[in-house]
This record gives structure tokens, sequence and C-alpha cells, in this order.
């Protein structure tokens, strides 16, 4: 019998896969298709926060002005950065109010300010009527009483959900005296109610029990003062951090100070797309090396 001469099948299979491989790559590989710029937003980002990013302006014309009104969280961040900002740029002024994240984005819409601070993400509403937001920093809500309250502890995520809703009313029920917990609420056209409202009560309803009192302003020295020796309510960290007359509770052990804090939230200038020149630098201003230290140290 004759012995087969020649490589074996195997090596044509081979050879043939190869040249398949190879021609694969010529053709497509080599001159790849286009991809797409189109950035999609991601699922885990606020709807409605651009990526446009404003440069910090080298110089700004004097006599700019630019106007904003809005959430009560950000009046210290108004003026930390209205004060960097005119610093930085002789001849610009900023004019800063606190009405209330809603108030502000009905003055932007009507064309009554320049800019919204907001505590809260824009809804698809707002988005359709032109507005668009930045991110200035990142907060966290605290959950406050009054230093005269006898109660001493921290509570649960859970333990707040119920004080809020009206289903636990007296501190008995968390370990403290027993005495009625009075509710100090702010008012629903508080962005940091709404937000307190999701991260919190998960979406639900503030209950409407005798106990639970809703201020008419959002301000948060009403609220300090309301809170008395049983009353509980909330702010903006940045805000009570450093008071006197209230004392931040823990959540879940934590302090709001925490990274892993449950109550965190982003804070957000808003706009009308297209953005003047003023608000363009303001912008780009706030979101730099510059305005974030001004923020932080009340430059």
């Amino acid at each position: 019998m004759s012995q087969r001469s020649g490589p074996p099948p195997i090596v044509f299979i081979l050879l043939f896969l190869g040249l398949l491989g190879g021609g694969y790559w010529w053709f497509f590989m080599r001159n790849p298709a286009p991809i797409s710029t189109t950035t999609q937003p991601e699922n885990n980002s606020p709807t409605g926060v651009t990526s446009e990013a404003f440069p910090l302006p080298t110089t700004v014309a004097s006599g700019t002005t630019v106007k904003i009104d809005g959430s009560t969280s950000m009046v210290t961040i108004n003026q930390n950065l209205r004060n960097g900002f005119e610093k930085q740029f002789p001849g610009a002024k900023v004019e800063a109010m606190g009405n209330g994240t809603d108030k502000g984005i009905q003055d932007l819409l009507a064309g009554k300010v320049d800019i919204a601070a907001a505590s809260r993400p824009l809804t698809a509403q707002e988005q359709g009527q032109g507005l668009k937001a930045v991110t200035v920093t990142q907060d966290a809500i605290a959950v406050i009483v009054g230093t005269g309250n006898p109660f001493n502890q921290g509570l649960t995520s859970s333990q707040i959900a119920d004080i809020f809703q009206g289903k636990i009313n007296n501190w008995s029920a968390v370990g403290g005296p027993s005495a009625s917990i009075r509710v100090i609420n702010r008012p629903a056209i508080s962005g940091t109610h709404q937000t307190f409202k999701e991260l919190v009560l998960k979406k639900a309803e503030f209950g409407k029990t005798p106990n639970i009192t809703t201020l008419q302003r959002d301000a948060t020295t009403p609220l300090i003062q309301a809170l008395g020796t049983d009353g509980i309510g909330y702010a903006t960290f940045a805000q009570v951090a450093n008071q006197t007359r209230a004392r931040v509770l823990s959540v879940d052990g934590l302090t709001p100070d925490a990274g892993n804090y449950p109550y965190q939230r982003s804070l957000y200038y808003v706009y009308k797309d297209p953005a003047s020149a003023g608000v363009q630098a303001f912008l780009g201003y706030a979101t730099s090396p510059q305005g974030q230290q001004a923020l932080t140290l009340g430059n």
C-alpha cells in the first residue's frame, strides 16, 4: 500500500481560515466604520444636566450683570461665587436671591433672572422649555433637631420615613423620652422638600397628621427657630453644620460628611439655552477650579 504524500487535509483547512481572517481584517478593520459622536445619557445621570463645558473667561465686560434666584440651599454658594466672580472680574456684578427652586425656575422662564439655582434635577417639561442645568457641587440633606431636644441618638432611614409620614409621632418609639414629635416640613416649592421626598420617602407623600407643620416660606432660619425641644426637620448640611441652635442626627449610623451617607444630592445652576455671554462667563467661573475654591472657602 503506497504512503500518501503531502500535508494532511487539516493543513489546508487552517490555511483557508487564515486567509479568510486576513481578508476580513483588510476590508473591515483597516477602515472601520466611523464611531458616532452622539453622547447618550447614562442611566444614572440626572436628566437635563448638560455636558457642555463653559470655559473660565479671561475677561468679562464691565457692566455685566448676572441675576440669580432659586434654592435656599444655595444661598451661601451664590454669595461665595458672587464674591469671587466680582473680585476676579472688576466691573461685573452678580445679584443673588433665594426664593426657592421652583420660583427661581419660573423667574428664569419669565426672563426675570439669568440663572436659577436648583436643588433638584429639571423635569421633562422644564427641559422642553429650553432649560439646561450644570452641576455646581454635591450636597447632603441633614436631619436636624433643636439643641435643647433631649433625644440624643441617631435614627434609621425607616424611622425617619415613618416620622415624616406621620406613622411615628412620639419620641419614645425611637428610643427617646415620652414626648410628641413635632415635624417641621418645608413647603412643596422647595427643591429640598422634593429631593427629601424622593430620597427619604421613596416618592411617597408626606404625612398629614396634626403633628406635622408645613412652613409657608422656604427658609432654614425659621425652620431652626421652630424646632424647640421636640421638633425635627431637615436642611442642606452646609447651612446647619456649624449651627448653635440645631443638632444634626446620624442616619443609619452615618453623618452627612460620610461618603456613603444616604441622603446626598447634586446642586445645579439652570440657564435658558442659548446662554448669554454673562451667563457663560459666570458658569465658566463657577465650575472652574477658582470658582470651586471660592465656593468651598467663601472667597
